[in-house]
């Protein structure tokens, strides 16, 4: 059956209404799941929904001004937050890739617990797609890779999860982000983990730059 993205916000639209009936933050890293998922619950919650991109240290070069830019184009009501000293401080020593993915992931959800609790949010909107929880295994498969977004969330996390996009595959949020005219649609993937798990060994300032 051929995949209607319309169809499909209409659905996410009514869906985040009745999952979130206050405010909400939403982690955003500018690529094309996570704006998509910002876009989608930006246009159910408005001013309810705070979209928080954290420069980790470990971007490319003019990531951060361009997820702004595009988050400013896009009407999205958002925050960039400085957290690189802290992610450095957290992998100190780190060598492990693993490892590195789920340090990061509490890093992220320890930031975004505390953008939270300013903003007065008590849910979290995440672009998780299929591939990220199918690949970071469960009950019933192998783990291929943990996702930073998945396997790397505390299990004590106080945020209710909201995850739009959770049942669907690239190409058919690519479909949604073109519907919704998000112009990072075709955009190449770049993990939240960005260059952390790029780098060989401990992860340094010298050797990100």
């Amino acid at each position: 059956m051929t995949f209607d993205a319309k169809a499909f916000i209409a659905e996410q639209v009514e869906a985040i209404r009745t999952a979130v009936p206050g405010k909400a933050i939403i982690a955003c890293s500018g690529g094309v799941d996570s704006t998509t998922a910002a876009v989608l619950a930006s246009g159910t919650l408005g001013d309810r929904l705070l979209a928080v991109y954290v420069d980790t240290g470990f971007m490319r070069t003019g990531e951060t001004e361009e997820v702004a830019r595009t988050l400013k184009e896009l009407q999205v009501n958002h925050r960039i937050l400085r957290g690189a000293e802290e992610f450095f401080a957290a992998l100190r020593g780190v060598a492990d890739p693993e490892k590195k993915r789920t340090i990061i992931g509490n890093k992220f959800i320890e930031l975004f617990e505390r953008e939270a609790k300013a903003f007065g949010a008590d849910y979290f909107v995440q672009g998780t797609i299929a591939p990220d929880w199918i690949e970071s295994g469960g009950q019933l498969r192998d783990r291929i890779k943990t996702h930073h977004n998945v396997a790397g969330l505390p299990a004590n996390m106080k945020l209710k999860l909201v995850e739009p996009l959770r049942d669907i595959y690239k190409d058919e949020v690519r479909a949604v982000a073109r519907a919704l005219g998000v112009r990072v649609a075709e955009r190449q993937p770049f993990p939240g983990p960005g260059l952390a798990v790029r780098v060989i060994g401990e992860v340094t300032a010298d050797k990100v730059t």
